[in-house]
């Protein structure tokens, strides 16, 4: 019978039609099953990090259930799913899980390839697919986060940026070192709201992704050239240039002070990050929401409130001051205009001024009677 070898040697050796008799064939063939479904999936052009991810969630399924894949049963897959949901998994994580290991067990399945001849000649059983309709998430909600998860509002923004600029005016006025990390770390929290980034694009920026806008006050400094945003499908990092807008202006005095005088005491002009430690590395997405946390704690904030939190208040300030929906979609990267409307909740002063600017112009267009 003829197959397609994408695990190499290690699958024509434990081929279907093989006479080798090996010495673990359980450990053989669950390393060749998942060599294989990688090889098919760097073939399909996807993520090395993807690739990885899945690789590693095929294997703790086995852990956790004892068995192997061509063991597996539906059951696996629903005490599998329990445990990470008391775990705190959210929902559309679990539903990426399922749709990893039913896409490996239709690799396993598929008449392309051998593996449930090779099962049955070598352990009488066959894999099948255990992510059922009936045991998986579907998709039928538009907002599937933690109802707790909200914007900031004005003042919270003031007062988290307050903490930070007065943390440095401590750490200055007592001597003490940290005065030029904590400026830092105050900067990059101010660019995160200032452009709507998440964690990892705000400190994968380099100085190059500094550019021009129309505002030629600003100089290098009106906009964001974004190029580690987030990948779809396991595809390539999304890129988009977000602009800042005059009501963030405020942004560009604290942006040129780091860039132009504190970072240089860092990192020579050698290093191409913007975000740099006096280690000579980049600030990590872990390090970001630690100083994120610390920060909202000494400034008595909501303990709910996440970096991701200053995100979702870039999208909804940007609609209070009146820019139009699809403009707001494009900054923040999302490919529909439904994700962006996920993460704006505006005011309910907002909304009674557009209602008050609507039944104005209907007045008006009716007349007198």
């Amino acid at each position: 019978m003829q197959h397609s070898d994408s695990s190499g040697g290690v699958l024509r050796l434990i081929s279907a039609t093989s006479n080798v008799a090996l010495a673990k064939p359980e450990e053989a063939v669950l390393d060749a099953m998942i060599e294989g479904w990688s090889a098919q999936q760097r073939s399909r052009g996807l993520r090395e990090d993807m690739v990885r991810s899945r690789r590693k969630l095929v294997t703790r399924l086995c852990e956790h259930s004892g068995h192997a894949p061509w063991e597996w049963t539906p059951a696996d897959v629903e005490s599998f799913t329990v445990d990470l949901a008391a775990a705190g998994r959210h929902l559309s994580t679990l539903r990426g899980y399922h749709g990893s290991i039913r896409m490996f067990c239709e690799y396993l399945i598929s008449p392309h390839y051998d593996w449930v001849e090779i099962c049955e000649a070598q352990f009488g059983t066959v894999p099948s697919q255990v992510c059922l309709p009936w045991n998986t998430i579907a998709h039928r909600f538009a907002f599937e986060g933690d109802g707790s998860r909200r914007p900031l509002t004005y003042d919270e923004v003031e007062t988290l940026f307050n903490t930070a600029d007065a943390r440095v005016d401590d750490l200055v006025a007592s001597g003490r070192k940290g005065a030029l990390s904590a400026l830092r770390d105050a900067q990059l929290l101010k660019t995160v709201y200032a452009f709507g980034l998440r964690r990892t694009e705000a400190v994968s920026l380099d100085l190059a992704d500094l550019h021009h806008s129309s505002m030629r006050s600003w100089g290098r400094y009106g906009a964001l050239y974004v190029r580690w945003g987030k990948a779809a499908g396991g595809g390539a990092p999304k890129r988009r240039t977000v602009l800042l807008v005059p009501e963030f202006d405020w942004w560009v005095p604290g942006m040129q002070q780091w860039v132009e005088e504190a970072r240089p005491r860092f990192a020579g002009r050698d290093l191409p990050g913007i975000w740099v430690t006096e280690r000579r590395t980049r600030v990590s997405p872990g390090y970001l929401d630690r100083r994120f946390s610390d920060l909202r704690d000494a400034a008595g904030l909501d303990r709910k409130l996440t970096l991701h939190s200053l995100r979702h208040s870039f999208a909804t300030h940007l609609l209070e001051f009146g820019y139009a929906e699809r403009f707001v979609q494009e900054q923040l990267g999302h490919e529909h205009a439904s994700t962006t409307s996920i993460y704006a909740s505006v005011s309910s002063d907002y909304k009674n001024r557009l209602l008050a600017h609507a039944l104005k112009n209907l007045l008006e267009s009716e007349g007198p009677q």
